[in-house]
């Protein structure tokens, strides 16, 4: 993890299927390079959430 990081909540479309996947990221940006790398570059992301980063609720 990257110091000044949070935590974003990211829906996407995946073959018609919404989902909604936690990204740890500095930006908004930073946080949708990180889905489109992962899912390739034609994946529909909705919506990018900015949400309070609570490190003693990781698995």
């Amino acid at each position: 993890m990257q110091c000044g990081a949070e935590c974003f909540v990211v829906e996407i479309e995946v073959n018609g299927e919404k989902r909604t996947k936690q990204v740890k990221a500095r930006t908004p940006a930073a946080a949708r390079k990180t889905i489109r790398t992962k899912y390739g570059e034609e994946i529909n992301i909705l919506t990018v959430k900015r949400e309070k980063f609570n490190p003693s609720s990781q698995e």
